[in-house]
């Protein structure tokens, strides 16, 4: 099987309404937020998406390297949505949500979220969001979602030595290649699906689904910020989408920014 997508196959047997009626392909760019961030600005419509079969200058949270090898699934779309910045940024957990249901259900995988925006297998990262959004005032103009996933390649083989053991792949966990095609198809009418009752029932849904998925609740953790080191008991995650940490002196903190890592014993 090839690890690469058939580009003419994308939209074939797709039941979406408004998600990847149109979608663009590149073998490469820099990064596909980019890309749909430029043709949100130029009137690209909602459902948009942006594809490529690697980037070179894939970006994660913080403005973090994201390794985009060939048989990974990198895309963006370009949603615009009716909702308050504050409501906006919840997007990211509806993309990951959507995300850790499909690995699921396709491939009955041991599927966890991890706050904020990542989703593991068997404890280490297969997905990563970064969800960006261009404002006028109060006004939502557009989101953007990235969403990229580990999938037809071996970690072994072509990350750093400094993720092999926190990261990896479809193919590491099945021992095969997936079909990228109807991988995204599944993905992308999840993601609809969810984003429509987002937008009609609020985050109440998506939030208490997504925690179902969050092992880390209930554990000990570290959450690094760019500003400091925070250690202790992973409580909740609030209806704005807010980390309540319990410390180690009993204090409780309510984190907006930051990456959880599980605490070794």
């Amino acid at each position: 099987m090839s690890a690469k997508l058939k580009v003419n196959q994308l939209q074939d047997g797709l039941h979406t309404k408004r998600f990847g009626r149109s979608i663009l392909f590149s073998r490469e760019v820099d990064s596909t937020n980019e890309w749909a961030k430029e043709l949100a600005m130029y009137g690209a419509y909602e459902g948009t998406v942006v594809i490529a079969e690697t980037q070179t200058r894939g970006r994660g949270r913080l403005d973090r390297e994201w390794i985009s090898p060939t048989g990974g699934l990198w895309f963006s779309l370009i949603l615009r949505p009716e909702l308050r910045p504050t409501e906006a940024v919840k997007l990211t957990f509806v993309a990951g949500l959507a995300v850790a249901d499909v690995l699921r259900e396709m491939f009955d995988l041991k599927v966890e979220t991890k706050w904020p925006n990542d989703v593991l297998v068997n404890g280490r990262k297969i997905c990563g969001i970064l969800t960006e959004m261009n404002t006028i005032g109060d006004t939502v103009n557009f989101v953007v979602v990235g969403v990229g996933v580990n999938a037809n390649f071996d970690v072994e083989t072509v990350f750093p030595e400094r993720l092999k053991k926190i990261a990896t792949s479809l193919e590491n966990e099945l021992g095969r290649k997936v079909r990228l095609e109807e991988f995204f198809r599944s993905l992308l009418e999840r993601l609809e699906n969810l984003y429509e009752l987002f937008t009609k029932e609020g985050f109440d849904p998506i939030q208490q689904e997504w925690k179902n998925y969050a092992g880390f609740l209930g554990r000990q953790v570290e959450v690094t910020s760019p500003t400091e080191k925070l250690s202790g008991l992973a409580l909740d995650v609030d209806h704005e989408g807010a980390l309540f940490l319990r410390l180690e002196d009993g204090t409780i903190r309510r984190v907006l920014v930051g990456d959880v890592s599980l605490r070794a014993k």
